[in-house]
Order: C-alpha cells, then structure tokens, then sequence
C-alpha cells in the first residue's frame, strides 16, 4: 500500500510500527515523505496514493476520490499556527503587507484567512514558500509577517521574532472546538473502516512503546533537537488521533463549513465527511 505523509515527528511517531511491519495483518507500506503542500496538491491530482496525510483544508477538492480515515491526523487544543513579525503591531497594519505562508490549501491559511477578515481589514500581499525559509524571510526583512506551524511555535524566538497572533487560541475561543490540522484520506476503492483499525494500532504502539520510534523520529526529524522533537509529538499527537470522534468532527464541520461559506474552498456536502 502506498501512502504519503510528512517527515514531521508527530507523522514518524504514529505511522512507525505500521511502517516497521509490527502491526498484525497490516499489508506493508511503500512510503513518500513529503511536505504537507506536496500532499494537498498531489491528492488532488491523477497521482495521488493510496493514502496520505493532507490538510484538512485540501478535503474539499478530494472528497470525491478520498476518504476521511478518522485516526491517524492531528487535531487538537493549544498547538494551532502563529503569525510572526519582526516587531508587536495591530493587526489591522498588515493590510497590504507581504505575508508569507507555507501553503494556500493549509488549514493554517484557511484559519489565517478567516482571522484577516476579522482583524486585518484590507487586501493581503500573500507569498506561498516553504515552511523552512518563513522564520528567516521574516527576520530579514524580505517579508512583512508569516504564518508558521509545528515547531516554529518553539523555536521562533531564536529567530528575534514576535508572536503577532496565535490562530489556535483565536479560534478555541470563537467556536470552543478543537482545531482541524492534518487529515489521513484513503482512496474511496480501498477498506477504509480496515485503514483506520490499522492507523488506531499503530498510534497505540507507539503510546505503548515511545521509545521503539526514536531513531526513526530523529532520522527524519531534520536535525531538530530531540527536545523539541519530543515536545512536537506530545503537542500533536492526542487522543484525537487515535479517534476523531463527535467532537471532531463538529470541529472539522465548523471549519469547512464556515470556509465554504466565504468561499475559501469549493462547496461540497458536509456529510460526505462522515
């Protein structure tokens, strides 16, 4: 079975014992490691794998190929993307200031979005550009602000930057649900109830074993410390992962529904979710 998901240490975490051949009855796993914007864009394509690991943004252009697996993504309370400059503002500044952003089918974009049309009255300058070069982009001057996520939010101060926003804490507070990251789809042709059962054991080993994924985790990890590394998984790896479950779902209903209504993502059929 092929499947695409992010070198990030939350994705090596939950999906080693499955990659490792340690999940009974699991079929084995051809892997690509690939950023979140390669996924979005490939699942929407003629090419995308069996499974992957998208924004929870991107569903809308993929609901008619793929599936919602309801385990084995990140979603979750504290840990939702920031918005950095150089120096504290208001807001409302940023119109017609260059922001930069890891991708536009991010649900950080889409939270970015829904945030701007309440604090940042007017046109944004958006510039799409890898996750890696927004901190440094920022710090130089070359960009206004920047919409990060994942372990930006620990390391961001390294780089002489100030927290201008923090959309998790905006949206907890706006709609008290939990806020929809990453998403695992399956082809609609394949078992999904089987994938999920197989994503659910694997979560569940690595809960069980924390230090069987280690070297696998920092092989990816990029050269991240292992401090943060650690802190990385223990922020997006939660008990929705292992389940979705109603309050998730509200979540990902609330979300969708409310881009769908400002025309952020194509319409589609929230049942189509479930």
């Amino acid at each position: 079975m092929k499947i695409a998901f992010s070198p990030c240490p939350n994705d090596t975490f939950v999906f080693h014992a499955w990659v490792h051949g340690l999940i009974p009855g699991a079929p084995p796993l051809d892997v690509m490691y690939a950023d979140i914007d390669v996924t979005n864009h490939l699942a929407a394509g003629p090419n995308g794998l069996d499974v992957m690991k998208i924004s929870y943004a991107a569903l809308p252009w993929v609901l008619k190929d793929y599936a919602l697996v309801p385990c084995g993504g990140a979603l979750g309370r504290g840990n939702g993307p920031l918005v950095l400059s150089r120096q504290s503002e208001d807001p409302a500044t940023l119109a017609g200031k260059r922001i930069a952003v890891p991708s536009e089918r991010s649900t950080a974009y889409l939270l970015f979005r829904l945030w701007a049309a309440q604090h940042a009255k007017g046109a944004l300058d958006i510039v799409v550009m890898p996750f890696h070069e927004i901190m440094p982009a920022v710090r130089d001057g070359s960009i206004d602000a920047g919409l990060v996520i994942h372990e930006a939010r620990f390391t961001y101060p390294s780089y002489g930057l100030t927290k201008l926003a923090d959309l998790g804490e905006w949206w907890e507070a706006d709609t008290g649900l939990p806020i929809p990251l990453g998403a695992i789809v399956a082809r609609r042709s394949l078992d999904r109830d089987a994938i999920a059962g197989w994503a659910r054991a694997s979560v569940e080993y690595a809960w069980a074993h924390p230090e069987a994924s280690r070297a696998y985790v920092a092989e990816h990890a990029q050269e991240m410390d292992p401090d943060v590394a650690k802190s990385h998984i223990d922020l997006y790896v939660n008990d929705f992962t292992a389940n979705l479950g109603e309050e998730g779902f509200a979540a990902v209903d609330s979300l969708l529904g409310r881009a769908a209504k400002e025309g952020l993502v194509p319409a589609f059929d929230l049942a189509a979710l479930r």
